[in-house]
């Protein structure tokens, strides 16, 4: 049995339990996680019996990859006929179906042309399911995310000695994005979040990272232009100022997120005393990264830890713009759960993996932090993450 095929035993075992006839998966990130494939079309996996994915195109292509049967959409006047076939039994002679699929991302439009196609059945919302299922990693999702981690560490080690006074930030993130895409980084980031777009990375100096934008994260930077913007825009690298390099890297559809902050020279001692209560911030999160440890706790934890150096104003953001996380899920996307938040009551569990991300802004003057990704084990934590700690002083 293949490790899709497994993935939708467990849906299937997870429906019976809540009396749904099946789920439709639309989302292409979700259809690529049940059955190896992602091309356009909808995926099928009724409570009982085997998967179908209906697709558009290309057909050829999804008969080649996909852990399910295949068969062309079609008309869509004949779906609900087809679907209910599927799912056989009762269904099949006219009682009501419950249909899940993943309302957190699906087109109210698509939602309505199922709810004619499919009249009379009943919608379940099947997102919050598909994403705790997600949140455990497999050994060999690990492993993509742990490549994608030396991926982006060769990267940055190539980028650094070529940083120089005078450089514009949109140059220093064309040479990174550069090195990642000649050691094979896919060059596409997902993130699930309606409207939330992710480059390859936030890399900006100074004044500008601090920047704020609509980007949910403590950092957003000037872009190149108000229809994109976030991360590096035209302004210069100045001696002195820190240089927010938060960059991810894709490697066989698996996400690493990484930050380091650099500086040409020496940065002033307010900035190099909010980096130091990063990274305690960080090792006293390192010291909590252990199966049954509450994902919320370890956000309020840190918010202790910053009132009590005085540096609140400043943590995860500034005024009306500071985000309320210290760290998040990631995998095929990136903004996967469970958040380390307020709210989120999720103990941690082997096979999570998180980015932890403690920063600190300062409007006019810059962003300075750290981020590392970690796989939670059944004793503790391995980090994943493998670039140099520390500022970098170049």
């Amino acid at each position: 049995m293949t490790i899709f095929e497994q993935r939708q035993q467990w849906l299937q075992n997870e429906m019976r339990k809540r009396g749904w006839s099946g789920f439709l998966v639309t989302h292409n990130v979700d259809i690529y996680y049940y059955c190896g494939s992602m091309q356009t079309g909808y995926l099928f996996i009724p409570t009982e019996g085997e998967a179908i994915y209906l697709v558009r195109r290309s057909l050829v292509r999804a008969e080649e990859e996909a852990a399910a049967a295949v068969e062309a959409l079609g008309s869509w006047k004949t779906l609900g006929e087809r679907l209910r076939a599927r799912i056989g039994g009762d269904a099949a002679a006219g009682d009501p179906l419950r249909i899940a699929t993943e309302l957190d991302v699906l087109p109210v439009q698509l939602y309505m042309r199922l709810q004619t196609a499919l009249p009379g059945a009943v919608w379940e919302d099947g997102s919050l399911l598909v994403r705790e299922q997600r949140m455990i990693k497999s050994p060999d999702e690990v492993t993509a995310i742990r490549e994608a981690a030396r991926v982006a560490d060769g990267a940055l080690e190539a980028v650094i000695p070529h940083i120089r006074e005078g450089m514009a930030e949109f140059e220093l993130m064309a040479l990174i994005e550069h090195q990642l895409r000649l050691r094979g980084h896919q060059g596409l980031m997902r993130m699930r979040a309606y409207n939330s777009e992710l480059i390859t990375g936030m890399v900006a100096s100074g004044a500008s990272a601090a920047v704020p934008t609509y980007f949910d994260g403590p950092a957003g930077g000037t872009g190149l232009h108000p229809s994109s913007p976030q991360s590096s825009g035209r302004a210069l690298i100045k001696r002195g100022e820190p240089i927010l390099v938060d960059i991810g890297c894709t490697i066989d559809g698996y996400l690493i997120d990484q930050t380091r902050t650099l500086v040409i020279g020496d940065l002033d001692p307010e900035l190099q005393r909010a980096y130091d209560v990063a990274e305690e911030v960080l090792r006293a999160t390192e010291a909590r990264l252990q199966p049954g440890t509450i994902a919320e706790h370890l956000y309020l934890l840190a918010l202790d830890q910053v009132q009590e150096a005085e540096l609140s104003a400043h943590f995860m953001g500034y005024g009306a713009d500071q985000v309320k996380f210290l760290g998040h899920g990631i995998g095929l996307e990136i903004d996967e759960l469970p958040v380390l938040a307020k709210g989120f009551k999720y103990p941690l569990a082997p096979g999570m993996v998180i980015a932890i991300e403690p920063k600190f802004t300062f409007p006019g003057r810059g962003v300075v932090g750290v981020e590392d990704t970690y796989l939670i084990t059944e004793d503790g934590y391995e980090k994943l993450t493998v670039s140099r700690d520390g500022i970098r002083r170049l």
